[in-house]
């Protein structure tokens, strides 16, 4: 397995670059999204230079972080739907929080921030207009960003959406671009506001071209999850 995953992640790597090369982009970063995978996979992965990784369940990220404490080069993010009773987790762990859209987030946030005398970063998630999927419609954003603003423990430093699962490629790109179209506007004045998360195994080079900041690749590098499995 160990062969498999550093070969799949070679791969994704250079079609990464490739893409960064075709479209002239600049500061992609790949979140290497371990959700629901083994510890070795990481392991694998690491050894492979890989230093991001993103978790989506509370409990799972607070193991495995402790079972690399001393893989001090780890950087996590949280990628997964938030609640405010595991924030408490999450905040200590994690350089991004990638999926805030609830003004209880928010406070919760902050308060563990400070408690862990800490300046939380967090991306605004965006709902890409499925009622299925989390996060705060487009025309809801202006709000919600005063709102962020306001909490002096948290940097709010851009945006993240789940777009849907389509071949629709110029339908990606519309919702793409929506979110770089914001950014653009917001880092003008804040230059914080800097990050795009969106790009996944099956959309990423899409992703690339429209402006991603961070890519979230997880089944294109670990293969197919087994949601039954765990840590």
């Amino acid at each position: 397995m160990k062969k498999i995953i550093q070969k799949n992640y070679k791969a994704v790597l250079d079609e990464i670059n490739e893409t960064i090369y075709k479209y002239n982009r600049k500061n992609v970063k790949l979140i290497a999204v371990s959700k629901t995978f083994p510890k070795e996979f990481i392991e694998y992965c690491y050894e492979s230079g890989q230093k991001l990784f993103g978790e989506n369940k509370a409990q799972e990220l607070k193991n495995k972080s402790e079972f690399f404490s001393n893989h001090k080069d780890i950087e996590w993010h949280f990628i997964g739907q938030l609640q405010t009773n595991k924030i408490k987790y999450i905040v200590p762990i994690c350089e991004y929080i990638h999926s805030v859209y609830r003004e209880k987030e928010l406070i919760e946030i902050d308060k563990k921030a400070k408690k862990f005398n800490k300046k939380q970063k967090i991306l605004i998630e965006i709902n890409s207009g499925e009622d299925s999927k989390s996060g705060i419609a487009i025309e809801q954003f202006d709000y919600f960003y005063e709102l962020s603003k306001k909490y002096e423990n948290i940097i709010v430093s851009g945006l993240m959406t789940v777009p849907p699962y389509t071949q629709d490629k110029e339908k990606l790109k519309e919702i793409f671009n929506s979110l770089k179209n914001i950014r653009d506007k917001i880092y003008i004045k804040d230059t914080n506001f800097k990050e795009l998360s969106f790009g996944m195994s099956n959309d990423f080079k899409i992703a690339i071209e429209c402006g991603a900041t961070f890519l979230r690749i997880g089944s294109k590098i670990f293969g197919n999850r087994n949601y039954g499995s765990g840590v």
